[in-house]
C-alpha cells in the first residue's frame, strides 16, 4: 500500500480506543468555541452520561453527531474513527471492499461509512473559493462508447474542473464538479460559487466559457499540447482518473462526484500528513445532514 505519512496505527489506537475520547474530539472539532445550543443559541450546557449534550437553559439535548452526515448513526465512534484513519493512511484512499475487510462489516455497511465520508469532504470544499490565478477547464469520464461522439460532444460525463496555482506556477486547491452540460449558464453557475472575486481565469477560450466569464479576468487562447497552457490541470486529471480506477476498479457515473469529492479534498490538503486525519474530522463535525 502506498502510505503517507499519517498516524502511526498505535498511536492512533491509544488515542482513540476508548467511545469517550472519540466524542470528545468530535464535540471540540464541533464546537471550536464551546457548546452551543442548537435550539436556543445558549453557550451553557453539559454533557450526561449517556453521551448527550443538554443546554443548562432550556434543557433541550443533542447528540454529538445530530445533523451531520453521522445524523442518527447506530455505529460507535470508535468505529467511524477507526473508517477515518484507514480513508487518510493511505494516499489512494480505500475502496468499500477493503474497508470492510478491516472493519469486519459487510460490504453495504462499508459503502455507507465512505458515502458520507465523502460526502463530509465534498460540503468542506464548498465552502471554500479558489482565488488568484486559477486554470480552469472541462473534462470527460467514463469508458469510450463504440460509435458515439468523442471530445465535447462526447456521452460520456462532463466535468469541469478549476485549479488554483500559488505565486510560483504551482498547483494549491483544486475543485472538479459534474455537470450535465457545458453551456453559459452552467459555466457561470459553476464560476460563481467556485471562483472568489478578482481571480484570473486561464482556460482555452471554449465558445461558452468568454461569455460566462466577463465577471473575472479571463485569459484564454487555443489549446496547443505543446504550450504548456493547462498543463498542471491536465495532469490533475489524469491522476484523478488513475485514482478512481486504481482504488475503485472503474467509473461509475452515479457515483462520480463522490469520487472527485474524496480526490480534491486529499490533493488540496496532500501536504498535511497526519493533521489530514483531523481536517477530515472536521469536516465530519461541521457537515450537513445527508436525505
Amino acid at each position: 500500500m502506498a502510505k503517507v505519512r499519517g498516524l502511526p496505527l498505535g498511536t492512533f489506537l491509544k488515542q482513540f480506543s476508548p467511545e469517550n475520547a472519540c466524542l470528545e474530539y468530535l464535540a471540540a472539532q464541533r464546537w471550536k468555541e464551546g457548546y452551543m445550543c442548537p435550539k436556543c443559541g445558549s453557550r451553557h450546557g453539559y454533557r450526561l452520561r449517556n453521551g448527550r449534550y443538554q443546554c443548562a437553559q432550556c434543557r433541550h439535548q443533542v447528540s454529538v453527531t445530530a445533523g451531520t452526515v453521522l445524523h442518527k448513526t447506530h455505529l460507535p465512534l470508535t468505529k467511524w474513527f477507526l473508517a477515518f484513519y484507514l480513508v487518510c493512511v493511505d494516499k489512494r484512499g480505500i475502496s468499500a471492499l477493503q474497508l470492510s475487510r478491516q472493519l469486519g462489516m459487510t460490504y453495504k455497511s462499508a459503502w455507507y461509512l465512505l458515502k458520507r465520508i465523502r460526502a463530509a469532504m465534498g460540503q468542506r470544499d464548498a465552502k471554500h473559493q479558489l482565488e488568484g490565478v486559477i486554470e480552469f477547464d472541462d473534462a470527460y469520464f467514463g469508458g469510450p462508447v463504440r460509435g458515439k461522439k468523442r471530445g465535447r460532444g462526447t456521452e460520456k460525463a462532463k466535468v469541469f474542473v478549476a485549479l488554483s496555482l500559488d505565486s510560483h506556477g504551482n498547483p494549491c486547491h483544486l475543485k472538479m464538479q459534474v455537470t450535465p452540460n457545458l453551456k453559459q449558464a452552467s459555466v457561470r453557475k459553476f464560476a460563481q460559487a467556485a471562483f472568489a472575486e478578482n481571480s484570473v481565469i486561464r482556460s482555452d477560450g471554449y465558445r461558452s466559457y468568454i461569455p460566462a466569464l466577463k465577471g473575472f479576468s479571463h485569459e484564454y487562447k487555443t489549446y496547443d499540447p505543446d504550450s504548456g497552457l493547462l498543463h498542471w490541470l491536465h495532469i490533475l486529471v489524469s491522476n484523478a482518473k488513475a485514482f478512481i480506477s486504481g482504488t475503485y476498479h472503474g467509473l461509475p457515473k452515479d457515483n462520480l462526484q463522490s469520487y472527485l469529492d474524496e480526490f480534491c479534498f486529499r490533493f488540496s490538503r496532500r501536504s498535511f500528513g497526519p493533521a489530514l486525519l483531523n481536517r477530515l474530522v472536521l469536516a465530519i463535525a461541521t457537515s450537513g445532514r445527508l436525505n
